[in-house]
């Protein structure tokens, strides 16, 4: 399974998945989509069990709120399909899984159309007819009472508006839609995407095509303002709770599988539906000013065969003394957050480059700055030559 680190990075253009895996430095990682976001105690006890069973035992939060075991091999990549399929997590096949590509906000009630809605949706993009969409393109919904994932990569929302459901892209503006038709409405939205040209070479994403193309007629409406970002802690839903860099072990799944249902979500947190006070196990962070909560670090070396350095043990040493987020990214494709940030620090094959307000891959404010320089000096973040 061993392969040299790749010198530049290569953008995949597609995510994993459980029936199409993507290789990294540590095996393969094989992304589980939680069917509505959500994972019965049974459900999340089976992935614990397989993960120690057919990989490593390390499974990672993403930030599409999937789950992702670590460590596969092809040896034990069949086993392993069988065993989620037995728990109804595995789709007819790896092209309608890459179509399931569907982020649910947490906070959803009973009494909301988000199950409902999610159900559809996924009964949508698995039919005959379905969007042949590109492997990044993805829906949210977030139609609990207030909208709270509208920094999420995604390409079409359904969310809560003033006066009911709208059908929204990255633009200002929403079309008006109704819990009966915002799914056909979601469709037809794809669909014109493909029409106009949004996908090219396989790729594509609505913000692009919306560089080119105004949107069809009906987005008239007002969008609701945005709830600030999700903290760990106590919810109406239930409790929230963090995991440095997103990641924990199969033992600590298992044991909040105990505790009830677990609903994952995009900020690399689970919600355990209905708990009142967070559970007492290790490598949880359940406080919102916790520090690791500052920084953001994707796998490094040698997890990663396109990391230039090792990442986390950087990450976790500067998080003490920061006062805003602090991304460290393996190369300059910024896996763990694509987007800007106010410190960015990217690895090199001659140290780290210092991006301040930018993605890992933008124009450094200082570069060829090694690990050791920064954890025994971490003024370098904010002073410069």
């Amino acid at each position: 399974m061993s392969a040299p680190i790749i010198q530049g990075p290569i953008i995949q253009g597609w995510c994993p998945g459980a029936l199409r895996p993507m290789l990294s430095g540590d095996g393969y990682v094989v992304r589980v989509r939680p069917r509505a976001g959500r994972l019965t105690p049974e459900q999340a006890k089976g992935i614990a069990a397989l993960a120690r069973l057919h990989g490593n035992g390390l499974i990672d939060l993403s930030a599409r709120a999937n789950v992702q075991l670590r460590g596969v091999t092809e040896a034990s990549h069949p086993a392993l399909i069988d065993g989620l399929r037995a728990l109804g997590l595995i789709d007819a096949s790896a092209e309608a899984e890459a179509r399931r590509n569907i982020v649910v906000a947490p906070f959803w009630t009973v009494a909301d159309p988000t199950q409902a809605l999610a159900a559809d949706l996924t009964e949508a993009l698995a039919a005959a007819d379905a969007p042949q969409l590109p492997g990044k393109f993805g829906f949210v919904l977030d139609t609990a009472a207030t909208p709270c994932l509208r920094d999420v990569s995604a390409d079409i929302w359904i969310e809560t508006g003033p006066e009911g459901l709208l059908l929204a892209t990255q633009a200002p503006r929403a079309k008006p839609v109704t819990a009966g038709n915002a799914v056909a409405e979601a469709m037809a939205l794809a669909h014109w995407f493909i029409a106009k040209g949004g996908v090219t070479g396989g790729r594509g994403r609505m913000a692009a095509l919306l560089q080119r193309h105004d949107l069809p007629a009906g987005f008239t409406a007002h969008r609701l303002a945005a709830a600030a970002p999700a903290h760990p802690g106590a919810h109406p839903a239930g409790q929230l709770v963090g995991f440095a860099f997103g990641q924990m072990t199969a033992e600590t799944l298992a044991a909040l599988a105990e505790l009830g249902p677990l609903r994952v979500t995009p900020w690399r947190m689970l919600l355990i539906e209905g708990a009142n006070a967070a559970p007492d196990l290790p490598d949880l962070i359940t406080r919102p000013d916790d520090p690791m909560l500052r920084v953001l670090a994707c796998t490094g070396a040698p997890g990663c065969l396109q990391a230039h350095a090792a990442t986390r043990d950087l990450a976790r040493a500067l998080a003490p003394h920061l006062t805003q987020t602090l991304h460290v990214s393996g190369c300059a494709k910024g896996c763990a957050h694509p987007g800007a940030a106010p410190l960015t620090l990217t690895a090199t094959p001659d140290g780290f480059s210092l991006i301040r307000d930018g993605s890992a891959s933008g124009a450094p404010a200082r570069e060829g700055v090694s690990a050791k320089a920064l954890i025994q000096n971490p003024a370098l973040l904010t002073e410069f030559p």
